[in-house]
Parts: structure tokens; C-alpha cells; sequence
């Protein structure tokens, strides 16, 4: 960025709405305080490297995406995919508590935030991208097991998740033990309106 001739006026920049940690059921939005812990700590060590690596001048957006329901356009579905699997297997039921908070952006929605954030020479700052409408993990996966027409869902308890995230999808278990509630507050505030609010028809466009 610092040494071609014509950078680009604007930068945006990926970050994660984990950065205001797993509250229960406190309901986050860019006012609010920042959480504590491994992921929280390294979203913010992200963000100040993003700060120190901005040009004078250049306007900065950064957008705190939470989970993102997208398609499988050739090259995996992540997370959706892995979770939309454990689903039709019968094992998409409650994790833990089960009333851990699940915000969530369907794709297109997305895409429409960074071209805003692109055009629109107002926009600066921190935007929490998160569709307004957060479940639970538990409602979560009722939703996706109906729309994969799976009648089932086992739970899981703790201890359960610990072990499979280890051995099997080596992955962080606390992405599914914990998780927080988001609002886009300040994309409302600027008039922005989210075409998939509603968490059926996200997931129906994503998958099927």
C-alpha cells in the first residue's frame, strides 16, 4: 500500500464480532465494551495493525462480521457446510446450553455492505455486519435441520464438543460452545436494509 504510486482512497478491512467476546445474553452492538480472551484479544491486535497500516488520509472502514451463510461457489462452504452436514446426519440439535447467541449475515447481504462501504464516502469506522435478526445456537439448528428435512437432532453435551473438535474437525470448541448477540446498529443508523433478515429463507437460498 505504501509504495504504489496511487493507493486507493479507501481501505476495507476484515475483522470479527467476536471481538466483543461470549456474553450470555447481553445483546452487543459498536458501543459496546469489548470482550476478553484469546479471540477477542487477537481481533483487537488485528484491528490496531490495520489502524498503524492505513495511509494519512485514507478512509477506513472495518466490518465485524459474525457468521456468514453462504453458497459453496466452487471452493468448499466452510462452516455452513460443515454444519448443514452435521444436520442432515441427525446430529444438528443443541450444543452445550443450547441458548448461546448466533448472529449470523447471509452472503449477499454482505457484498452489499462492502460495495456501501466502497461508494459511500460517509462510511468510516467500525461496523458490526450482522444481520438485526440473532437466534440462538438451539434455534439455529432447528431452523437448518428443517430446512434440510432432517425431523432430528441430537444433542451435544460439553465435553462432547471438546473431544470432536480436537480429534475430528481440529478445530476451536469454543466457537460452538459460546457465542454473542450482534446488531449492525450503525449500518442502521445509515439507512442500510438487509435483503435476508429472515434466517429460513437465508439458509434455503444458501443450501438448496
Amino acid at each position: 500500500m505504501r509504495l504504489i504510486q496511487n493507493p486507493p482512497p479507501v481501505w476495507i478491512q476484515m475483522s470479527t464480532a467476536h471481538i466483543y467476546g461470549d456474553p450470555p445474553s447481553v445483546v452487543c452492538d459498536e458501543e459496546s465494551a469489548f470482550g476478553y480472551g484469546s479471540a477477542p484479544t487477537v481481533a483487537r491486535a488485528w484491528e490496531r495493525a490495520f489502524h498503524d497500516s492505513a495511509l494519512p488520509g485514507q478512509r477506513r472502514v472495518l466490518t465485524r462480521c459474525s457468521f456468514v451463510v453462504g453458497r459453496d461457489r466452487g471452493a468448499g462452504q466452510g462452516a455452513m457446510g460443515t454444519l448443514a452436514r452435521l444436520a442432515r446426519f441427525g446430529l444438528g440439535g443443541r450444543v452445550g446450553s443450547g441458548k448461546q447467541g448466533f448472529s449470523w449475515i447471509h452472503e449477499g447481504d454482505l457484498n452489499r455492505i462492502f460495495v456501501r462501504a466502497l461508494t459511500d464516502s460517509q462510511l468510516s469506522g467500525p461496523f458490526i455486519a450482522s444481520s438485526p435478526t440473532p437466534v440462538s445456537q438451539v434455534d439455529f439448528m432447528a431452523i437448518l435441520r428443517r430446512v434440510v428435512s432432517m425431523p432430528i437432532g441430537l444433542p451435544a453435551t460439553a465435553w462432547m464438543v471438546r473431544l470432536g473438535a480436537r480429534f475430528i474437525f481440529r478445530t476451536d470448541p469454543e466457537l460452538a460452545l459460546y457465542g454473542r448477540y450482534v446488531l449492525p446498529a450503525r449500518l442502521q443508523d445509515e439507512g442500510f436494509e438487509f435483503e435476508m433478515s429472515d434466517l429460513e429463507t437465508a439458509l434455503r437460498d444458501a443450501i438448496n
